[in-house]
């Protein structure tokens, strides 16, 4: 397709996500615009001749299709419907995509919104942290009627590696409530066997190499084992938005009577590290966590 049938895209936050995919979008060779709350994060995006819109109200009046990515619940409310938000601009036909981790009931809520103006919306939160948004290589989560997601998905293949339609709108959002339960359950597993094995006086670098070639094996103990040996953990994923979504994770669970003690648990070990000052770390900061219980070093 060239880039005069290409729809033109606007990109509604430019945090170390957003940033990531509006400049795979315009790689990709779509028409493209964006806007984020605290201007000095579009420095590097206008130097790949990415348009810089005032408000999203103007971002979206001159969009086919707006993708967004901001931090929770109210922020996507805010940029979608406050003033010189983008249901303020867009035109009738066009379509949201929220690639935001948020509540379903969000998700349905601002899409019954959007429908009343003849705007399409489509939930698809990602999931594949920093490393998967610069390389364009997420893994995208997505609810929505069919017609929609169609529409959506030229542009989600030019940011993720698989997109999974899992049924009307809000899906997406269950599903990312059940991969961030999962990465709590391993994130913590991963923290507590290495604590083990310091506390053992075993190599950890030796352990987590053997460990590699056997059931161990996952992306956190490959990705994240070595910052939990060094205990620093530069930003990758905030400890304080893993915590945001699995309070949505345990919204549904009582909601829907799952139990969730895993999740439970690593959601009020992540709050003391917030009080503790470690919300903007990256959630491998769950061994600074189980290293002060454990009497090393926090």
């Amino acid at each position: 397709m060239s880039e005069r049938t290409q729809p033109r895209i606007g990109v509604v936050g430019l945090g170390t996500m957003g940033g990531a995919m509006a400049a795979n979008l315009a790689k990709a060779g779509f028409p493209l615009t964006a806007w984020n709350r605290t201007p000095g994060r579009s420095h590097e995006l206008e130097a790949l001749g990415i348009d810089i819109a005032a408000t999203p109200r103007a971002l979206a009046s001159t969009a086919d299709i707006v993708l967004v990515c901001v931090s929770d619940t109210p922020d996507v409310e805010a940029v979608l419907f406050g003033p010189e938000g983008v249901a303020e601009g867009a035109a009738p036909g066009s379509l949201v995509i929220d690639c935001s981790t948020i509540d379903p009931a969000g998700s349905r809520r601002f899409a019954a919104r959007l429908a009343e103006k003849g705007i399409g919306f489509v939930d698809a939160p990602v999931t594949g942290g920093s490393e998967g948004a610069r390389n364009a290589t997420l893994a995208i989560l997505v609810g929505g009627a069919p017609a929609d997601v169609e529409r959506a998905r030229p542009v989600l293949a030019a940011i993720g590696r698989t997109i999974t339609h899992l049924g009307p709108v809000g899906s997406g959002q269950a599903a990312k409530a059940v991969n961030q339960v999962i990465l709590a359950a391993t994130y913590l597993g991963v923290a507590e066997g290495l604590v083990l094995a310091l506390k053992a006086g075993l190599d950890p670098q030796q352990v987590v190499e053997a460990l590699s070639g056997g059931a161990a094996q996952s992306w956190v103990l490959a990705n994240r084992s070595g910052r939990m040996l060094a205990n620093e953990y530069p930003l990758g994923f905030k400890v304080a938005l893993h915590l945001k979504d699995l309070g949505i994770a345990l919204d549904i669970a009582r909601e829907s009577g799952a139990v969730l003690p895993i999740a439970a648990l690593v959601a009020q070990l992540e709050a003391g590290l917030v009080a503790t000052g470690h919300g903007d770390d990256d959630m491998s900061a769950l061994a600074r966590a189980i290293r002060g219980l454990s009497g090393l070093e926090a």
